[in-house]
């Protein structure tokens, strides 16, 4: 018989869509297991050696043979972590070096303590070093945008480290396999009328990080996708 979870943060799964990430992406994962044993991390399709970095680290790997999105690289990930019946609190947490594993130790010490489904880190509450004024701009933008097309209101609407309880993870169900998966985790929330808090977190871009550019322009793109997904689903 299962006798649930023994150790601190045994209850915990850390999920990790990873895209080519090879050069980095295996001390991201070794910082997180320090503190986290349970981490899935899904390799998307990667043409480098991103899965043999993650295998090295003893986190579990799942891999998709072909790149389909952060969207179902995130699903895939939390279908993974719901087979763990102790499993109660999930976390998204990017590759490239981003995110600071001592905000997600905060941030899983938060939700235990509130009566939230979901915690959504805010760079804007907390700090960020290294953004652009572009891409300044348009997250703020983004803010906005989700207010109106989710009913969502928050200071960082397209921030990737998110936590948040089973009740949740169970109704997530992302179909937009690409980054739009971010704009449906809010539209998920709206849907469901999920309890939600915001938590300062710090965000660090590198020069890996933007050397992988292409992502103020997708964020245009994204949202002419959002914007055409709703008109459709209102006919």
């Amino acid at each position: 018989m299962n006798s649930g979870p023994t150790h601190l943060n045994d209850d915990v799964w850390v999920i990790v869509p990873c895209y080519n990430e090879g050069p980095v992406v295996r001390g991201v994962i070794q910082r997180v297991r320090e503190h986290f044993p349970n981490v899935v991390a899904v390799d998307d399709g990667s043409r480098d050696n991103s899965a043999a970095e993650i295998a090295a680290t003893g986190a579990r790997l799942v891999q998709h043979p072909v790149n389909l999105g952060a969207g179902a690289a995130y699903q895939t990930g939390v279908d993974f972590a719901l087979r763990d019946p102790d499993a109660q609190i999930f976390v998204t947490f990017d590759a490239d070096g981003q995110h600071q594993v001592e905000d997600v130790v905060a941030m899983v010490h938060r939700i235990r303590e509130v009566d939230v489904e979901v915690l959504i880190g805010s760079r804007f509450l907390g700090s960020v070093d290294g953004m652009s004024t572009s891409r300044r701009a348009l997250l703020r933008a983004a803010i906005t945008f989700e207010r109106v097309t989710s009913g969502i209101s928050l200071t960082d609407a397209h921030q990737g480290l998110r936590v948040f309880r089973r009740s949740f993870a169970q109704i997530l169900d992302l179909t937009a396999h690409d980054m739009r998966w971010a704009s449906e985790f809010l539209t998920r929330m709206s849907e469901h009328q999920t309890t939600f808090a915001e938590f300062p977190v710090h965000v660090r871009y590198t020069d890996y990080s933007r050397s992988k550019g292409q992502r103020s322009i997708n964020s245009v793109n994204i949202g002419i996708d959002v914007l055409i997904d709703k008109v459709l689903r209102g006919r």
